[in-house]
C-alpha cells in the first residue's frame, strides 16, 4: 500500500479535556476538630487549539493519528488546594486551512501566521465545598463534579495559499516553469500526471516575492471528477492570478493551444468562484520549431481576446523574465488592495440550546423536558450518590424557577421530568414545594428534606391534618401540643358528660338516676 506524502483533507476527532471535580473535606487540626469546610476546586480540563504554523504544508499527521486528545484536569484537595489546569493541545495546520464540519457548515477558515482556533473548549473543573459555603449553608457535604470537555468531529480541508495558480493540460509544461524560475525542483517527466500533488515554488522579481502553484491533472472533464483537477481544483481558489500554460508543441491529434484555452476555462467556470481572476497567458515549449511556429499563429488570435500572451521556455528559460515581472505587477496591485490581515484568535461559542432564555418547559410524550445551558450544566455537575448535592441542585433549579414553569405548564406531583438532550438526559419524579435554601441538620452527604419517614415530615403532616378541626380559639400550637401528648392536654372541646369528658367517670352520682 502507498503512503501519502501530501494530504490535503482529513477527518479529525478531537476532545477536550475534563474538568477535575471538586472534594468535600474538613479542616481538621489540634484542638479544632471541626475548622470549616476546606475542599478545593478541580482544575479546567484543556481545550483543543488549532493554530496556524508556516513551516507546516501537509495535513499527513493527522491522517495517520486522527484522534486527538487535551488533557484532562486535576481534582481538588483538602487545605483549599486546587486542582491543576489541563494543558492545551495545540494542533498546528498549514496556511489556508479550512475547518467545516461533518455536515458542510464552515467554522473557520484559517489564513495568516499565528491565527487560532480553539476548537474544543476544555470543561469546567467542579467546585469544592470552600467554595459552596454560605451563611445557609455553613458546612456542605459536598462538592460538585467537572465538567466534560466537548468532542467533535471535524473536517479540515487545506487550500494552498498562493499567489499565481498555474493550469494546464497534463505535460503541458507547468513543473517544469516553476523549476525554472524558482528553486523548487519537482519531480518532471514525458508522460501524462507525472504530478500527483500541487508543487509550490518562491519567485523574486525585482523588489517582489510571490509564491507559485501549479494544478496537477486538469482535464475536460475535471470539475466533474475526471482525472486529478476534480482534488485539487481547490488550492486555486485563494490565487490573486491564473495563468494558462499551454502546449504549443503536444503531439497528440486534433490539440490545438486554442482549444486547449477554451477547455480549461470551460472547467474553472463550471468549478465556479474564479470569474475575477485576471488571466496571463504563457506558450510553453517554444524552443522546439513546431512549437514555435504553433505560437506565432495563434498569438494574435488570443491578445484579440483581451489576453495577454507570452511566448515562453521552460527548457531554455526565454520569454520567463517577462512573464515573471508581470506576474509580479499583478501581486503587488492584488496585495495593495487587499486589507493588512492580523492575527487573530478565535473562540467558537456554541449557541444556547434554548434560544437564548435561562430555560424552556416542553410537553414530551409522557412527561415534560426541560432544556437549558444552565439546567443542563448543573446537571453534569451533580454527584447523584449524595442526597445534598441532590438537594443543592434541587435549590438551584427553584431558585432558577423551573419548579414555578412546570406549575404553570400543567405538571402536577408523580409526572417524569426529564432534563437535558433527549440522547442524554436525566429523569426525576415532580415533586412541588419542596422548601429550598434552607440548611437541613443531619449527617454529612444526606438532605433529610428526601427522607419521607423523618419524624419532623410526620409531625408537620399531622399537624396540618388536625388543624380543619380545632376548637375556634385553639392555636397551631394547642394542636401540636395536643397530637405530642394526648394524655396530658387530650381534646380542646369536648360535651360534658360524654365520654371525651375528662371529670366523666362511670360511677358519677351524678349521672346515675
Amino acid at each position: 500500500m502507498a503512503v501519502p506524502t501530501f494530504v490535503d483533507q482529513v477527518t479529525l476527532h478531537i476532545s477536550a479535556g475534563r474538568g477535575g471535580n471538586g472534594v468535600a473535606s474538613v479542616h481538621r487540626e489540634k484542638f479544632k476538630p471541626l475548622g470549616g469546610p476546606d475542599g478545593g476546586n478541580g482544575g479546567p480540563g484543556g481545550s483543543v487549539i488549532l493554530r496556524v504554523d508556516p513551516d507546516v504544508t501537509t495535513l499527513l499527521d493527522y491522517h495517520h493519528s486522527p484522534h486527538r486528545k487535551a488533557e484532562h484536569g486535576g481534582h481538588g484537595a483538602g487545605s483549599m488546594r486546587n486542582g491543576a489546569h489541563g494543558s492545551d493541545l495545540v494542533l498546528p495546520v498549514p496556511d489556508g486551512t479550512l475547518v467545516r464540519t461533518k455536515d458542510g457548515e464552515v467554522l473557520a477558515d484559517m489564513v495568516g501566521a499565528g491565527t487560532e482556533l480553539v476548537i474544543a473548549q476544555g470543561g469546567r473543573g467542579g467546585l469544592g465545598n470552600a467554595a459552596l459555603a454560605s451563611a445557609k449553608r455553613k458546612a456542605p457535604g459536598f462538592a460538585l463534579l467537572g465538567e466534560p470537555g466537548e468532542e467533535l468531529e471535524i473536517v479540515l480541508e487545506l487550500k494552498v495559499v498562493a499567489d499565481i495558480g498555474l493550469v494546464g493540460f497534463p505535460s503541458a509544461g507547468k513543473s517544469s516553469l516553476i523549476a525554472a524560475i524558482s528553486r523548487a525542483r519537482p519531480k518532471i517527466a514525458d508522460y501524462p500526471f507525472t504530478t500527483l500533488v500541487p508543487n509550490l515554488g518562491v519567485v523574486t522579481a525585482g523588489d517582489t516575492t510571490f509564491t507559485v502553484a501549479d494544478v496537477p491533472g486538469l482535464i475536460e472533464g475535471a470539475s466533474e471528477g475526471r482525472g486529478l483537477g476534480h482534488d485539487f481544483l481547490r488550492h486555486i481558489e485563494r490565487c490573486a492570478a491564473l495563468v494558462h500554460v499551454i502546449d504549443t508543441a503536444t503531439i497528440e491529434p486534433g490539440r490545438n493551444p486554442v482549444d486547449d484555452l477554451d477547455i480549461i476555462e470551460n472547467e474553472l467556470a463550471r468549478y465556479g468562484g474564479l470569474e475575477d481572476r485576471p488571466r496571463l497567458v504563457a506558450l510553453n515549449k517554444v524552443d522546439v520549431p513546431d512549437g514555435s511556429d504553433i505560437a506565432d499563429m495563434v498569438l494574435d488570435d488570443l491578445r484579440e481576446r483581451g489576453l495577454r500572451v507570452f511566448p515562453v521556455s521552460a527548457a531554455s528559460g526565454a520569454g520567463t523574465r517577462e512573464l515573471i515581472f508581470a506576474m509580479a505587477e499583478i501581486v503587488t496591485a492584488a496585495r495593495a488592495a487587499r486589507p493588512v490581515a492580523e492575527t487573530t484568535r478565535i473562540v467558537l461559542r456554541p449557541r444556547a440550546v434554548d434560544g437564548g432564555d435561562d430555560f424552556t418547559v416542553t410537553r414530551d410524550g409522557e412527561g415534560w423536558r426541560v432544556r437549558g445551558e444552565k439546567p443542563e450544566r448543573w446537571i453534569r455537575q451533580t454527584d447523584f450518590s449524595n442526597d445534598e448535592a441532590v438537594g443543592f441542585l434541587a435549590d438551584r433549579l427553584n431558585r432558577l424557577g423551573v419548579e414555578t414553569a412546570l406549575v404553570k405548564a400543567g405538571a402536577v406531583e408523580g409526572d417524569p421530568v426529564f432534563i437535558g438532550h433527549p440522547d442524554n438526559s436525566v429523569v426525576f419524579d415532580f415533586r412541588p414545594s419542596i422548601d429550598a435554601g434552607v440548611e437541613m441538620l443531619g449527617r454529612r452527604g444526606e438532605d433529610q428534606r428526601f427522607d419521607d419517614q423523618r419524624p419532623a415530615a410526620r409531625r408537620r403532616r399531622a399537624i396540618e391534618e388536625n388543624m380543619d378541626d380545632r376548637a375556634e380559639n385553639e392555636t397551631r400550637a394547642d394542636v401540636a401540643r395536643r397530637i405530642d401528648q394526648p394524655d396530658i392536654y387530650g381534646p380542646t372541646s369536648y360535651e360534658i358528660g360524654s365520654a371525651e369528658d375528662p371529670d366523666w367517670a362511670e360511677d358519677d352520682p351524678g349521672e346515675q338516676g
